[in-house]
């Protein structure tokens, strides 16, 4: 993970950074061309596949590549960075191989069934001075038949920015089931399992998506495609000074909080660990704004743990954030429930029925949050909420619910839950926004590639109102 450090004031502002970036020319060749998942499994492809020695890296340190191919075969990996680019969603960096590949043995099952590969480095590369922070991915080509598959990695940095974009890779991970049903949700009997005893290694690679729908894109990048691409690609289309970070950042990197004026948390972005939980919470009575444009976040109370190298690459959940609940998941009934409740950070707070889908409505048309969108009260964005969502607001001075409805299973099919979008304002003039969906990204963008969710509902895609909410939010972080 690397020492944390914040070294913004040795570093002057440039706030046009990104868009100088999104200038240079950008390309599709990122996109997978030949995909497969093993039929057996159902989540992984063997063909080709690896994962990389660090979430994320500053310029000027080493990244280790570690894969497998099977049939043995060359293979080569060409590194791109994320972002718009006139449209195309990446630039081509580097092109390294190709080197020869050879089948690696799946780990043996550890205790707390944790599958902790120790493949040797394959390549390696020294992140170049020049690369700007951001979301990167390496494209594992093999030769001798075409399969690919993804690694990915952030390049983050210590330079003031406007904002900080937090991947959810502890989310990523919890749900990798690589090679077949190993991910935090199973205890090897229950494959929706809630409980402790179960862990999971950022040593391994990321298999398919296991949940939502069948994005073969999915394949080796954990499920940035999925929820957050959009919103990075939206950002960078418009220019703004982002910075990007990986939620192990947030545990070891407190003070790197203070470079920014905002905070997002975006996607799916279930798993803090109580340093995350502290120390983004210390930030806001600091004054940083935060925008939660995610769902389920703050959920899980994760610990980590060394690996086999004695690096903070493992972790287990030890706990939920908030009280129990009557409509437990399998194992959910086992923790102590000892933790602050997500509401406190958020907003609002996950509580059963867990899932489901909504139209996200407005309840305040007269909030700065609206202005501009010409949306009156119970006006909805069809289908923006889902899969999962945050309710219950908190008692919390000056909390503002903007948007709330019902929650269903099916269309015309209410399963009992109530979600809450909030706002509430920090010590600082600052402010908390917790937009309640796993989805918020849909209504920015499509980048290449990108495969919309269906489940409980369906979001439509860009709409002026979800870009002008994002906009107002975003501005207001910026001119804090």
């Amino acid at each position: 993970m690397g020492e944390g450090r914040s070294a913004g004031a040795r570093h002057p502002r440039d706030t046009g950074l990104i868009r100088r970036e999104n200038e240079r020319p950008g390309t599709r060749d990122w996109l997978l061309s030949k995909t497969g998942v093993d039929a057996a499994t159902k989540y992984r492809c063997p063909r080709i596949e690896g994962y990389v020695s660090r979430t994320s890296l500053r310029a000027g340190e080493t990244l280790t590549f570690h894969v497998s191919t099977r049939p043995p075969s060359p293979f080569t990996i060409e590194v791109y960075r994320l972002g718009y680019y006139g449209g195309t969603g990446g630039r081509f960096l580097t092109r390294l191989g190709p080197f020869p590949g050879v089948a690696q043995p799946d780990p043996p099952v550890g205790s707390r069934r944790l599958r902790d590969c120790e493949w040797p480095a394959a390549a390696a590369l020294r992140i170049p001075h020049d690369w700007l922070s951001g979301v990167y991915v390496g494209k594992l080509t093999a030769e001798r038949e075409g399969w690919q598959s993804y690694v990915i990695f952030i390049v983050r940095d210590d330079r003031p920015a406007d904002l900080l974009f937090q991947c959810s890779d502890t989310t990523w991970q919890a749900y990798n089931r690589w090679p077949d049903q190993f991910s935090l949700y199973d205890d090897g009997h229950n494959v929706w399992y809630w409980g402790n005893q179960v862990a999971v290694s950022f040593n391994r690679p990321y298999g398919k998506y296991c949940q939502i729908l069948d994005a073969p894109l999915s394949t080796g990048s954990g499920e940035f495609f999925l929820w957050e691409f959009p919103l990075a690609y939206w950002l960078e289309q418009h220019g703004w000074d982002v910075a990007y970070l990986s939620n192990l950042d947030l545990d070891t990197d407190p003070a790197g909080l203070s470079r920014a004026r905002g905070f997002l948390s975006v996607g799916h972005d279930e798993y803090y660990s109580l340093a995350m939980f502290r120390n983004l919470q210390r930030a806001i009575a600091g004054g940083l704004n935060v925008a939660f444009l995610s769902g389920n976040t703050c959920c899980g109370r994760i610990e980590f743990q060394p690996d086999f190298r004695g690096e903070l690459r493992t972790f287990e959940r030890v706990d939920f954030y908030g009280p129990r609940d009557p409509r437990a998941i399998a194992g959910m009934e086992t923790l102590p429930h000892q933790s602050p409740s997500s509401g406190e950070l958020v907003g609002a707070r996950n509580l059963g029925p867990w899932t489901g889908g909504a139209d996200w409505i407005c309840v305040r048309p007269e909030h700065w949050l609206f202005a501009g969108t010409g949306m009156q009260h119970g006006d909805a964005i069809p289908g923006l909420v889902g899969w999962e969502w945050h309710g219950d607001p908190a008692p919390i001075p000056g909390l503002e619910v903007v948007a709330t409805g019902p929650t269903q299973s099916a269309p015309g099919q209410p399963n009992g839950g109530v979600y809450t979008a909030t706002l509430y304002p920090g010590p600082r003039g600052n402010f908390v926004f917790n937009a309640s969906t796993c989805w918020w990204a849909d209504g920015l963008s499509e980048p290449p590639g990108y495969v919309r969710p269906s489940v409980y509902t369906t979001p439509r895609g860009p709409d002026l109102r979800v870009q002008r909410i994002t906009a107002n939010l975003l501005r207001r972080m910026v001119a804090a």
